[in-house]
């Protein structure tokens, strides 16, 4: 018997991968008359899933299947969505397959997201999985009929306040994703996707401005500060500073401002790509030679360089009447370090805020 994976290490299924499973459950009942309890479906990374159809019914010409989205450890917003694929038959159209977003599902209205505006939010690879999904259970019963799948996902709307979708453009609903089918655990990957998506779309819709903030909270700050940038062209990259950069960069993007606080600005004056915790680790020595350069008492400068936050050395050089210079000097170190993952012609900002929100030091040119 296998041993249970350890806490935080089971994968889970994405959006795409459920719709494929619902979808493959509807076209089988549809076909038999009665939905199957279970479904194997095959997913785009080549393996094939046993998932359990949680509800489900057939109507002569209509058949609806629900899976229960599970995320596995992932916390994923859409961890738990019901997954729900209604087929219905059309006559006199052998061999037609047609996909359609229903309820939940978001849909585009912007460019550059790499899906037509105006239709749902089911990506490429999704929609290529349920139509082989659906085809592979309807087997020689489409040589006499067509099939019309809908995928909805009650309660999606909501689901997709919590998520980039909006921001994105895609309004109304959660999207089809997944480019294996599997979700891993506490990954990354569909983060980095949508963050990259949303420059791109910027950049699409003739924008040359981008706003990159490390999280919400640097976002409002952000937002207040320039509140005469459209709210499209804030994106929240996160961890993820190479990868944001590298997208503005091939964007044609011609002016980039990032906030951010302590501890992600020393992150990024170090040079670090990937800011998260479990990629990259603060130099407190280097923190603590800033601190000596904007006159910090040698004492102060010692208990930084061994401390473990530069939140602590923000609050010791407080004491001592240095936080903005401080503040200052870690922004110019950013700045220096952003403008070199950059095309010379970019003007780049950086805001350095505290964690109140003040705007503390700002770092601005070509």
């Amino acid at each position: 018997m296998p041993k249970p994976k350890p806490e935080g290490k089971r994968t889970g299924f994405t959006t795409g991968a459920c719709a494929a499973a619902a979808a493959r459950g509807a076209a089988l009942a549809l076909i038999h008359g009665r939905p199957p309890a279970h479904v194997e479906t095959d997913l785009p990374n080549g393996s094939s899933v046993l998932f359990q159809i949680h509800h489900g019914q057939s109507d002569g010409d209509r058949a609806q299947a629900v899976v229960i989205k599970d995320a596995g450890d992932d916390p994923d917003r859409t961890h738990g969505a019901h997954l729900t694929a209604t087929v219905v038959q059309l006559a006199h159209q052998p061999g037609l397959f047609r996909l359609e977003g229903g309820d939940g599902v978001g849909r585009v209205t912007r460019p550059g997201l790499g899906l037509e505006v105006g239709r749902a939010a089911i990506n490429p690879v999704p929609c290529a999985n349920i139509e082989m999904n659906v085809r592979a259970a309807c087997g020689d019963w489409l040589q006499r009929h067509g099939i019309s799948v809908t995928i909805s996902v009650p309660g999606g709307a909501v689901m997709a306040e919590k998520t980039l979708n909006p921001r994105l453009g895609i309004l109304g609903g959660i999207s089809i994703l997944g480019i294996s089918g599997i979700v891993h655990p506490y990954s990354t990957s569909a983060y980095r996707k949508a963050m990259e998506q949303g420059i791109r779309a910027i950049a699409a819709q003739g924008e040359r401005r981008l706003v990159l903030t490390t999280g919400g909270r640097t976002e409002r700050f952000a937002m207040a500060e320039l509140d005469d940038i459209p709210e499209y062209c804030f994106v929240q990259m996160g961890d993820f500073v190479g990868a944001a950069l590298a997208r503005a960069a091939s964007s044609g993007l011609r002016e980039v401002w990032i906030g951010a606080m302590v501890g992600k600005l020393a992150k990024i004056g170090q040079g670090v790509r990937n800011t998260h915790a479990h990629k990259s680790s603060l130099d407190m020595v280097r923190v603590a030679e800033l601190a000596r350069r904007v006159g910090g008492s040698e004492t102060a400068c010692l208990a930084i360089a061994q401390g473990v936050t530069v939140r602590f050395a923000a609050e010791t050089l407080r004491e001592q009447g240095l936080e903005h210079a401080f503040m200052e000097a870690l922004v110019q170190a950013a700045w220096r370090a952003v403008k070199r993952e950059l095309p010379e012609e970019v003007r780049v900002t950086l805001l350095g805020f505290d964690f109140s929100g003040s705007l503390l030091a700002q770092e601005s040119g070509c």
